[in-house]
């Protein structure tokens, strides 16, 4: 019988080293707009990457301003958004971020988060419905630039192989964990 052997975990400077010399500096550069982002990741949600990118081009086809989409039917929503699957769960989730955002913004830009600290913003974020910490990382990363660390599927799987995380610790409490292993002016190019 053989016993499996723990190895010990990779060192993240060394990893980030190798990935630095693998595929050179990445300089961080705003994705999209931080609602479009909040909504494209709230889509990307359980479907592959090119089923989103479809999907959200098809949303903003159909509905060129985040405003017609908070006014529109949940049927029309649904509509525009099903290539990516769960368009009945996804279109009224993404009309009640609207709502809620209006509601306590008193408009639809998210502008705001860069200038609160990274924790307020992510609380924030997280208590809007269905938004969740890699949702409200992507945000922070992907559109103002800030050290949070997206734990999407492929992120929490290589971070247990590489021993960065606790085998059994879930994708939504390695976030902190990730994020920590790293300065964070790293951040980005860790991800």
């Amino acid at each position: 019988m053989t016993t499996k052997r723990k190895r010990s975990p990779a060192d993240p400077h060394q990893v980030l080293a190798d990935l630095r010399r693998l595929y050179g500096q990445r300089k961080w550069t705003q994705r999209r707009k931080p609602l479009d982002e909040l909504i494209y990741t709230v889509l990307s949600q359980h479907t592959s990457d090119t089923n989103t990118d479809r999907t959200f081009a098809s949303l903003k086809s159909r509905f060129p301003a985040w405003r017609t989409v908070q006014n529109a039917s949940p049927e029309e929503v649904a509509e525009a958004i099903k290539l990516g699957g769960l368009s009945r769960v996804q279109a009224p989730r993404i009309q009640a971020i609207l709502d809620v955002i209006e509601a306590d913004r008193g408009d639809l830009d998210l502008a705001f988060l860069e200038r609160i600290p990274m924790a307020d913003a992510r609380g924030w974020l997280t208590a809007l419905p269905g938004v969740g910490p890699k949702t409200a990382a992507c945000v922070l990363l992907f559109s103002f630039g800030l050290p949070a660390m997206p734990v999407a599927t492929h992120v929490h799987r290589v971070s247990k192989r590489l021993g960065f995380i606790a085998e059994k610790l879930p994708a939504d409490k390695a976030h902190p964990v990730i994020e920590s292993l790293v300065d964070p002016n790293d951040v980005y190019q860790f991800h």
